[in-house]
């Protein structure tokens, strides 16, 4: 990012921390831009720049009674419903284009010493993003603030893999999803590491279609283990590859967004730019 986009995304950060703060207060547009140091006219037209809608909808977008909605109108039907594939990218179910395949014992033996990964450091909506690839596909990816830690993170996965840092097509595939025309988006390929357990709740998460949220317990039932809901949540917070395995629209039962490994702030910012564009 340029140091002004830094400053934006800051500052947009900065204004859905004091939305999902303050949501009970429900604060105008003077309140929020006066949070961020900045005249209503100019943080109107930042955020909508950066979110695709207005201060008013996002905080209808991230409010408690819009993920209740959208749990409610999920129970039965998310998981089996057809979408249309012809028309918008956002009405496309993940995993349509997402393909997932676990590695083999072999593969991430003794620390993934049998691994060739690339990796290379990119900009997302979201913050500066860590992304790596083997020969088969995406193996990693992550939202870091400090690029040293992101590093510290991807070696310490694979501490015995060979690392170069390379952009590769494998990565720059990838990161279309973060473009809103998918029209030429390819398939995407990950190749990750996990028990069969974990494999089998990151494939659930992959047919969460954009725009749309679920609980927890809904992914156990549909795994066939519903008491397996702590589990399910575990395994959800080890998901290696942000974004592209949308841990980011599992919620709680009650509608509150929840924890995320890159910060609950983030999830919120996610959640609501998905709804903003699913709705255009």
């Amino acid at each position: 990012m340029t140091v002004q986009q830094n400053i934006n995304y800051n500052r947009i950060a900065e204004a859905i921390h004091y939305i999902r703060a303050n949501f009970k207060e429900q604060p105008n547009l003077d309140d929020i831009a006066g949070k961020v140091h900045l005249s209503p006219f100019h943080f109107q037209r930042l955020f909508s720049e950066w979110a695709g809608t207005t201060p008013k909808k996002f905080l209808q977008y991230i409010s408690l009674e819009y993920a209740k909605k959208l749990l409610k109108e999920s129970q039965a039907t998310l998981f089996e419903a057809a979408f249309e594939t012809g028309l918008s990218g956002t009405s496309r179910l993940h995993d349509l284009f997402i393909k997932l395949e676990g590695m083999t014992p072999a593969e991430y033996k003794n620390g993934g010493e049998c691994l060739s990964i690339n990796y290379s450091f990119a900009e997302s909506p979201f913050g500066n993003l860590l992304v790596a690839s083997t020969l088969k596909g995406i193996c990693y990816m992550a939202f870091y603030d400090d690029e040293a830690a992101a590093l510290v993170s991807l070696h310490a996965m694979f501490p015995r893999a060979a690392h170069h840092q390379r952009l590769d097509l494998i990565q720059q595939n990838a990161l279309f999803i973060f473009r809103n025309d998918w029209t030429k988006l390819n398939e995407i390929k990950l190749h990750l590491k996990g028990t069969d357990f974990q494999i089998k709740v990151w494939e659930t998460l992959l047919k969460i279609p954009m725009g749309r949220l679920t609980a927890y317990n809904n992914i156990a039932r549909h795994i066939n283990k519903p008491q397996a809901s702590r589990a399910v949540g575990t395994a959800i917070g080890s998901n290696p590859v942000a974004f592209l395995i949308p841990c980011h629209r599992v919620i709680q039962s009650t509608g509150e967004i929840g924890g995320y490994m890159w910060g609950p702030n983030r999830k919120a910012a996610i959640i609501g730019w998905e709804a903003a564009i699913t709705e255009l």
